[in-house]
């Protein structure tokens, strides 16, 4: 869709424009006639820089998805907004079930081009502005659990619970091990292990446990099929054969194998 001009825009549900204080009907009018020049991402968020300078942003929730699709494919229950383009052909649309995301319209950018009201949001380990070193002495200045350093948003984006756990246990790391206790040789071994599980998980497609998770062409991902620890509990480790564990993590769950993974003296969570 980069390089198309916007011809019609359609948004239903309360909860889809609530990041957009001015409503459905300044949405669409500044949206039509705007050319898309490029696609980008950051986290849950995604936004579509258009020629004026400003972009289309989009966070996805829970449940949210953009969807590239033909005109004629049935709208289905959770179309939460339609965007048509000039000369026909697929069109863009956004799906949320739990509503739990959105779009908005951003009319200012950082100077890396990230929206200005998601400007607090880290960069992701594969983006060009990220810097190990400075992850490392910033993960290393905080008195947490490396889990929940992991989840920070403000610290680094996009790595999420699966692949949190599936990075420490290839790192052999237990997700309480005090981030203010980590040497640089762990840091940079663990953030070798994110790369390696969420390079991985791009190339399957990602991780799709029901028919609702698919990418943006409607497919499935496969990456569930290659988790080694989440959602394997009482399962055995591919390392050292020991039965997977799940544990009680800020409301959700965490995995990981109790060989390979010990649990340190001095946690912190």
């Amino acid at each position: 869709m980069v390089g198309s001009t916007i011809s019609a825009v359609e948004v239903s549900g309360e909860r889809t424009l609530r990041r957009y204080p001015p409503g459905p009907t300044v949405f669409a009018d500044r949206l039509l006639g705007r050319r898309i020049v490029a696609s980008r991402r950051r986290g849950k968020y995604l936004w579509l820089p258009l020629d004026d300078g400003a972009a289309l942003l989009a966070h996805l929730g829970m449940s949210g998805q953009l969807l590239m699709v033909d005109p004629d494919v049935p709208a289905g229950p959770h179309l939460r907004a339609r965007v048509t383009f000039a000369g026909g052909g697929r069109e863009l649309r956004f799906l949320d079930q739990r509503t739990f995301g959105g779009l908005a319209i951003d009319d200012a950018l950082t100077a890396d081009g990230v929206p200005d009201s998601i400007g607090h949001i880290a960069a992701d380990p594969f983006e060009p502005v990220f810097d190990d070193e400075r992850f490392s002495a910033s993960l290393r200045r905080r008195r947490t659990g490396v889990k929940r350093a992991l989840l920070d948003q403000g610290l680094v984006s996009g790595i999420g619970n699966i692949y949190a756990d599936e990075a420490l246990w290839r790192a052999k790391i237990h997700y309480a091990r005090a981030t203010d206790r980590m040497r640089p040789p762990e840091v940079a071994r663990l953030l070798a292990a994110v790369r390696e599980v969420m390079t991985a998980a791009i190339r399957a497609g990602g991780t799709s446990f029901d028919a609702l998770y698919v990418s943006v062409n409607g497919e499935s991902g496969w990456f569930d099929r290659a988790l080694e620890v989440y959602g394997r509990a009482g399962k055995a480790c591919s390392r050292c054969g020991t039965a997977i564990v799940r544990q009680a993590f800020m409301n959700r769950s965490s995995y990981l194998c109790p060989h390979e993974q010990v649990r340190p003296r001095h946690g912190r969570w």
